[in-house]
Parts: structure tokens; sequence; C-alpha cells
């Protein structure tokens, strides 16, 4: 397989050539069980250099009975090789600071420090070597290449540039691309309209973000007197959350911009984050095999599901060495099929991207749902305004679910009996996509706030409910 070893070693200067649809067109083609077999003994040499330099995995195999020795199918990756949580990580971490007993590099070989906000825990911290950053710009670079991105292109890249590493993924993957990498950046007041005027002026063929930013870029662009349309833009290519899969979501960006969208979602720990991004042709989000070996489980067990069945992806590393992920459980969840792609790439698709996160979701009287199901049902609604809230309470002993829903300047504009309108038919569409009765508070454009970052929609007060009751509880029984 073209370039294909491990620890990596790329050709920096090595580009397909002009006009090739494919980077490798041998590792994106081959059968998919020569493929397997290739990564079965990836896998081999992936486990013993984690059990050799990692007391993480050593120590966790151990426990279980599995040495890397004993690799001999997919099928025994699979049932002999627990998997691995965010949590875990966090412990590790707190145990070993600051990198964790996962970290199999010298301190001295790192090269790049990125990790999450820890907004809902301890942050973890992610400690890249030299060499993996020059494996995750080819891959993305690849991965850019399969979605049309070439030599020369100017790609923006709309997103934070801290600690988050899609952006600095995606800075990477467009410099070793050979494109002309445009770092705007986000989150400083006033800069979304600065980044419209930017777009319009230099006319970018690129744009990288989150699904949310860039319906505020065109709201704003609007405001501004300016035209996305006209800004030129070909692709468009996001990660952060699920939106850029969901579609409604993916075609109001498609039709504001006038550009073709790819979701390119999965785990900053995986990074490269583009492991699963669609191809030109292709619609939806191929598992890259080769870079990041991906399963579908079902989430209980953590047992592959067959092809045409949901379930949350499991994650190996099968290029890095700095801290190789080995089973990581995403907590996402999707569904996976096998069949011919029209790209020709032989690897696993995701026909729907991801659906949303599975500790996203939320049951409301027996019902799970999830928030990229509304999402979905609003953004194809005449009339929806662009942002929204999901606010779920209790009232006595139910569950109730309100939506505060902005309608747009069109709806408002004709009076009273339009909004009335448009709540009626916003309560009926999620009554038929739930099953449940919801309730819906219409705001005038522009009345919630928008994100340069991953969009919070979620507010769920049941915890309060709960608490009230409990005090009540406890002064009774004083």
């Amino acid at each position: 397989m073209e370039a294909w070893s491990f620890p990596p070693s790329y050709d920096d200067g090595y580009l397909p050539p002009e006009g090739s649809r494919y980077w490798f067109p041998k590792r994106e083609t081959m059968p998919a069980t020569e493929r397997e077999a290739a990564i079965l003994l990836r896998l081999r040499e992936v486990c013993a250099y984690a059990y050799a330099n990692a007391p993480f995995y050593r120590r966790r195999w151990d426990e279980v009975g599995f040495h890397p020795d004993q690799l001999r199918s997919l099928e025994d990756f699979e049932d002999r090789v627990p998997v691995v949580t965010k949590a875990e990580l966090r412990a590790s971490q707190g145990a070993a600071p600051p990198f964790g007993d996962y970290l199999c590099v010298p301190d001295r070989e790192i090269f790049h420090i990125h990790g999450t906000s820890g907004t809902t825990g301890r942050p973890t911290a992610f400690a890249i070597g030299r060499g993996d950053w020059n494996a995750i710009a080819n891959a993305h670079a690849r991965i850019m290449w399969g979605m049309g991105m070439r030599p020369g292109d100017m790609i923006c890249i709309a997103a934070i540039l801290s600690l988050y590493m899609g952006s600095w993924g995606a800075l990477a993957g467009a410099e070793r691309l050979g494109a002309k990498a445009f770092p705007f950046g986000a989150g400083a007041p006033g800069m979304t309209a600065r980044c419209a005027q930017w777009l319009d002026s230099l006319k970018p063929a690129g744009f990288y973000g989150t699904p949310t930013y860039a319906l505020h870029l065109a709201e704003t662009a609007r405001a501004e007197g300016l035209d996305p349309r006209r800004f030129g833009l070909r692709y468009l290519f996001f990660s952060g959350e699920p939106g850029a899969s969901i579609p409604g979501v993916r075609d109001r960006i498609a039709e504001a911009f006038d550009a073709k969208v790819y979701d390119c979602g999965s785990m900053a720990e995986m990074s490269p984050f583009m492991n699963v991004a669609g191809s030109a042709e292709t619609e939806g989000m191929l598992c890259w095999q080769d870079v990041v070996y991906t399963e579908v489980c079902d989430p209980a067990s953590m047992r592959r599901v067959p092809y045409g069945q949901r379930g949350t992806p499991v994650y190996t590393h099968l290029e890095r060495t700095s801290q190789p992920m080995i089973r990581l459980a995403s907590g996402d969840l999707t569904l996976w099929t096998n069949g011919p792609t029209p790209c020709g790439r032989t690897y696993p698709l995701l026909p729907q991207g991801i659906f949303g996160r599975i500790d996203d979701m939320f049951t409301i009287r027996g019902e799970n749902v999830y928030p990229s199901e509304i999402d979905a049902a609003l953004n194809e609604t005449a009339g929806y305004g662009g942002e929204h809230r999901i606010v779920i309470t209790r009232q006595a002993a139910m569950d109730e679910l309100l939506l505060r829903v902005e309608a747009d300047s069109t709806v408002f504009s004709r009076g009273p009996e339009a909004v009335e309108q448009f709540r009626r038919e916003t309560c009926h569409k999620l009554q038929k996509l739930l099953g449940l009765r919801a309730q819906a508070e219409i705001l005038e454009p522009n009345t919630l706030p928008r994100t340069d970052f991953k969009a919070r929609r979620v507010v769920d007060d049941r915890d309060v409910f709960r608490e009230m009751h409990a005090q009540i509880a406890a002064g009774a029984d004083a």
C-alpha cells in the first residue's frame, strides 16, 4: 500500500497527478478484504507499540488477559481489546499529569499541545509529537483532495484558533495541500461582519468552521448588504457539531452560499478529524479505515453491529505514536453501510453522517429524542428564522417540551395571524416527528444569541424540579 508504514513516513512533497480523483489510488479503491488484512497487520504493530510504551494500555490489557501477540483476526481485536472512554483518559491524566500514562513518546518530542475546554469536567490535554503532526497534515491534505480542494485554492479557516484541534487540523491540511491558507479565526466581537467582508473581497474557494457559524455568517453578510452566494465559495467543510449531516441544515448552508457542503466530524482526540469526511461524488461520510480504523458498535456491548444498523463509532489510530487511541468509544450515534460508492472508494460509508451524541439524547414521556432530529425538522420548516432553544421542564409528574423558535422577518411582516399559523405548523411538525406533544413560543428574528462555535440549544430544567421536590420531601420528613 502506498506510503503505509508504522510509524508513518510520508513524502511531504508528494501530490497526485493533476486530474487524479484519488490521492492514493490503491489504498482508496482496493478490495475491502485486502485492506482488512493489511489493517490487521497494522493493529498488531500499533497494539505492540502501545503495550511496550504506555502503562495505561499495558495495565488495562493485563487486567483482561490480552496481549498483542494474541491478535489473529479483526474479530480478536473486537472481542479481546476493551474500549477506552473519555472518563478513563481524564482519570489517567489526573493520576499522571499532565498528559497521562498513555503518552508513548518522551516529553521532549512533543510538538503541539491542544485539548478540550473542560466545560464538563477536567480538561483533556493532547500531546502531539512532531511526527504525528506531520501525519495529521498529510491525512488532512489527502482527504481534502477527495473533497475537490487543490493546490493554489484559498481556504478560509473561520474557527477559533485555540486549544480546539479542528481549526488547526484544517490549517495543517491546507498548508500540506499547497493551498493558500487563510486562518481568519473566530470569536472576537464584530468578527463575523469582518469575515463576510473579507470573503467578499478575497473570494476563497473553501471555508472551514461549524455549521452554526456558517448560518450566522450568512445572516450577518445579508445584514451588511452582501450576498453570500457571491463569495465564490465552492466547498464548505465542517466539524464540531453534527449539523452538516442534517438535511435541513446542510441544504440551508448549500443554498445560502451556493456551494458543496461536507461533514467532517469525529472526535478531537482522534485527529485527523476528517477521518470520516465525504468525497466530492459521495453523499455521507466515508470511514478512511487505513488512517483511523472505525467500528460501529452496539453502545451496550461494544460489539460491532452489522452493516445497515445503527451504533456508536469506536475509533483506533493507525498512524499516531504520541497518544494513540485504541478502541476509543465516541459516544456518537450513526448508521453504516458497505455498499458501492459513486466515487469508487471502497471504505464503509455513514450515509446520514453523525446523528448526534448519545448523551445528548433526552427522554420525554418515554420517547427518546435527539436534538439533531428537532434541528432537522425546524430547518425544513418554511419561515424558520435560524435559531431555537429546546426547553424541557416538569409540571407535577409530567415532562413538558417547549420550543422557543425564531421566525424570520417575512412571518412577522404578515401580522399576528401568520405568526400563530407558524406556531401551529411548528407544533404539528414536531408532534408528527417525535410522536409527542410539544409547545412552541415564537420569537422575533435575532432574539436568541448566535455562536462562533458549537451551538448548545438544550435547556433541561427538570433538575430544578427534582431538587425542589427533594427539598419539599426533606421538609416533610423533618
